[in-house]
């Protein structure tokens, strides 16, 4: 897998500001990149890759970590 591009930590943010907050770095990327989203919750863990699937991004890996936290890398798709 490539290196990450950016990494952003979402684990503060409730939905739907979670996604809000992934799209908008998603979109300050070039195709391609890779996207590292850190975050914490039932709802951002099925939402955020669910909406990212959705406009058409790949969903690389989703891990949970001992912390009660999952780290989800996207790849942006597009232009």
């Amino acid at each position: 897998m490539s290196p990450v591009t950016a990494t952003l930590d979402i684990t503060r943010e409730v939905c739907p500001m979670t996604y809000v907050r992934t799209k908008l770095k998603l979109e300050s990327l070039g195709a391609g990149a890779l996207l590292e989203v850190v975050l914490r919750g039932d709802e951002p863990l099925k939402n955020v890759p669910r909406n990212a699937r959705d406009e058409g991004h790949e969903v690389v890996s989703l891990t949970p970590r001992g912390d009660g936290t999952h780290v989800l890398v996207l790849r942006k798709q597009g232009r």
